[in-house]
Parts: C-alpha cells; structure tokens; sequence
C-alpha cells in the first residue's frame, strides 16, 4: 500500500498522565481510515499533534515520504492537513461567509475581496446541499447542526490532501449524514485521504475502507473493515460485550407528568415513559424543548416558565451545546456536577466544603463511566465525550421528576452509551421519571423510546408508538411527505 501519511511510536504526555503510548497509523491517498475508540483512548490528543495544536514528545510523522512536524494549524494547513473539530472553531460573532473564510480571505490590493469570499463560501456550502444558508448572518444565530455544517465547509475550503472528521455527524440528521457520504465519496475520488472519528460504527463500516482502534492510548488493532466483524472492533475497543446495547425493558406508565406545548398540539409525557423526538435540522426540535423549559420565550407556552421556575417544578433540561449551556468549563467535574444543588451543600452562605462535594460527586464517576483521576479535575480538561457525561450526572443529581435530554449521547462512545442507555431506561422503570429524548440519531430513538414524536417545519406531525413506526415511513414524515 502507498501511504501519503505515516505515524509511528507516537507517545505524548501531560505532567504524570500518559495520553499517547506509542501509536502508529498509516493511511493511502484516496482511503477513508477510521480511527476507533471510546472517550479517553487517545484519538484527540492524537489528532491535536497530527493538524499542529500540540507537539508529541516522541516518534515520527511522515507526509508524501516527508518528515512532517506542524508548528500550529496554520502550518499543518499549509502542508495540506486539515482538521474538522468535533468541538465547533467558530467565531460565534463572524457571519457565515467571514467564518468558513477564516484565515484565508482572498484580498485584493490590500483589501478584502468580499464578493470573492462569498462566493467561495456559497460553493463550499453547496458541496453539502447547504447553499441555501445566509451568508451575512452571524454563526452564532444558527443551531449546532447547521454550525456544524459551516465547520465543515471551512475544512472543505482549503483543498486539503489530508481531512480529520472528528465526530462529523454527531449533530446531524439522518438526511444530512447522507449528503456528508456523498461528499466524501467525491473528496476520495479525487485523492484526499481521510481520517475519521466516530462513535457510530454503522456510519464507520460504511465509509471506511480500513481502521485503527487505539485503546488507553496505545493501538491495539488495525484492519481491512469490511474484513473485520463488528464484534470484534467493539472487544478490542471496550473489553466487554455490549451485543445489547439498548436494555430490554417493559414500560408501566403511570399519570401524566409533563406537557410539551407547541405547534401541532400538545404532547404529555407520562411517569416511566420514554418519548422520542425526530426531525431535521431546522424543524424545531431544540426550540421547543427550550421554550417550554423557559430558555426562549414562546407564545405557545402557558405560564411563561422560566429555568428557575421549572427547576422548583423538578424538571431539568440538557442542553445540545455543553460547551456553551451545559458545563462550566474552568470549574471541576465535582463543582460542575453540584451546580444546581449548592445551596444544600453549603453549611454557610458562600462556602462549598469541597469534602462534601466530592463524596456527592465520586460515585457518577463510575456510574458514567466518566475518565478523570480525581472529581477535582477541571472539566475543560477532560474529552469531549466525558464533558458530556459529566453535564449528564449534574442534571442526574438533582432530583428532578421530568428530564428534557437534547442530544444526550452527542460524542459518547459506543461503550458509554450502552451505559448511558441503560441509566435512563432505568431512571424510567425504577424511579418512574418521565424522560423525553431529542435525537438525530434513529437507531438511538427506536432502541430506547415508547413513542417517538416527529417535527417538520417547527410543528409536532406525528406522533405515535415506536413499534408503529419504520426508519422510512419516519423520514417521509420528517421531510413532510404525506402517504
């Protein structure tokens, strides 16, 4: 095999923890490689070394037969390496044509070539069927599916030989996905190679041609894709058997607890119940979660709720952007996970005793599986996929009766998930929580739900019991097609 990128014996640490113990990976020009491994394995820190974030402390890189050695990002795209983080790069008060020209503005004697610009930005989008969008509107007023397809099209921009996807699709829909696939099609056709990270190992089996799978920071197998069966990917990855990842569970409902209000008429959500929410990007799904816990405000909504009113109502909400909403990043995962509950944690006004915090907080560690040493570890330090967690195991510790979950298992792995799934199906049986779910995901929202409700165009269409639906007959709703 020619190989346009080689790894070996990378290895990187930070202070006494050891990220990277020797990893070597090899792609071909026009092969898409995935790269597998649940939250911790080291795909990140690997992938911040390859596209110039960091430097390793040891071991080799080689581009077309080159030592390749990045200074910054800016360097590693100019060798042609670019990269699309799972954490959005946006700035969030650039519009959209400023933000996929980033660094890069072409510039006429001196100036900014603004009509140039937008029509770079216009072919980009069009590449992912997303031309449609408004090129003067500031990045920040869009949704995190389509924030994600402006950060793509950035990538996209630059030409690149080499493309890292971390988590491409985490926040798009079913319909999008598909789009990305074709672009990525076109991008091998034409030479690129492609690294790609993903928690879905359908969507992994389906593009990749080959894959490596890192494991506590060291790899641990690598292959044909097609040749390798899925089971054996998942025991290299996760050392045990997760065959069921979604718990089988009988639900006994009981009263009615919640109502979402909206267009297209009420949906109430009942004690032990599960209720799906589908539907592209754009028809309303994150706007009606978030105007009936308070967030933004809504005519349909009666009683104008607010977060705090809802909290003493034991609701709780779970925000799609933990980066933003959902975590306080320089806080610790102990102080992160006692937010709402402060007040009953302090003996006097002010002070959080940090033994107190720590003992509430220990236990999440294991229940979620979340990878940290110590509670009092900074969440902004941890992965992406156990900053997620730990925004869960807040939401988990409060006692709250009704749980809105946006997005709930965006960039887990299949390991946690499992896990994940098998906590809320429990908080539904056991403890009679009424849960109601927003997922891009389908799989996800026919393994776990009772029902599934769909949305088009910011109102409910339909909504029934999961076992009355199919995948198609879900998406000809989705997309607004009767019959």
């Amino acid at each position: 095999m020619s190989s346009r990128l080689r790894l070996a014996g990378i290895e990187k640490s930070f202070g006494a923890t050891r990220a990277l113990g020797g990893v070597s990976l090899e792609i071909a020009p026009g092969e898409v490689h995935a790269l597998i491994g649940e939250n911790g394995a080291g795909k990140s820190t690997l992938m911040k070394i390859l596209s110039g974030v960091i430097q390793p402390d040891a071991g080799t890189m080689t581009l077309e037969g080159r030592a390749y050695r990045p200074a910054d990002t800016l360097d590693a795209r100019r060798h042609g390496v670019a990269m699309i983080y799972q954490e959005l790069s946006l700035a969030p008060h650039l519009n959209v044509w400023e933000n996929i020209g980033l660094g890069a503005l072409p510039s006429r004697l001196g100036w900014v070539d603004r009509r140039a610009a937008r029509q770079r930005a216009r072919g980009a989008l069009a590449r992912l069927a997303h031309e449609h969008l408004d090129l003067e509107r500031p990045v920040a007023e869009f949704s995190i599916a389509e924030q994600q397809i402006i950060e793509i099209a950035r990538a996209l921009l630059s030409n690149p030989r080499v493309l890292i996807m971390d988590e491409p699709t985490s926040s798009l829909t079913q319909a999008d996905t598909r789009k990305l696939f074709e672009v990525i099609a076109q991008l091998r056709a034409e030479g690129v190679s492609i690294i790609y990270i993903s928690h879905f190992l359908e969507e992994v089996r389906e593009v990749a041609q080959r894959y490596t799978v890192l494991k506590d920071g060291q790899t641990v197998g690598s292959g044909d894709m097609a040749a390798t069966p899925q089971s054996e990917i998942l025991q290299m990855m996760v050392d045990r058997d997760v065959s069921d990842l979604y718990p089988k569970r009988r639900a006994t409902l009981g009263e009615a607890r919640f109502t979402l209000e909206g267009e297209g008429g009420p949906l109430t959500v009942r004690a032990g119940e599960i209720l799906g929410i589908a539907g592209l990007i754009g028809a309303g799904r994150t706007e009606l979660l978030r105007a009936n816990f308070g967030l933004d405000p809504s005519g349909q909504v009666s009683g104008k709720p607010t977060p705090r009113k809802r909290w003493r109502e034991r609701v709780g909400f779970l925000s799609e952007d933990r980066k933003e909403e959902g975590l306080m990043l320089g806080l610790s995962i102990a102080e992160n996970i006692g937010l709402t509950k402060y007040p009953k944690l302090s003996r006097v006004a002010g002070y959080l005793p940090p033994r107190r915090l720590s003992v509430m907080a220990e236990p999440w560690l294991g229940t979620l599986g979340i990878k940290a040493r110590v509670s009092e570890q900074a969440v902004g330090d941890l992965s992406g996929g156990n900053q997620q967690k730990v925004a869960l195991a807040r939401l988990l510790e409060h006692p709250a009766e009704v749980l809105l979950l946006d997005e709930p298992t965006r960039g887990i792995d299949v390991g946690s998930k499992a896990q994940l799934y098998e906590v809320i199906a429990e908080l539904a049986a056991k403890e009679g929580k009424a849960i109601i779910v927003i997922s891009s995901y389908l799989p996800e929202l026919f393994g776990l739900c009772d029902r599934i409700a769909v949305m088009h165009g910011g109102a409910v269409v339909a909504c029934k019991p999961t076992a009355e639906w199919t995948e198609p007959d879900l998406m000809r709703a989705a997309l607004g097609v009767s019959g």
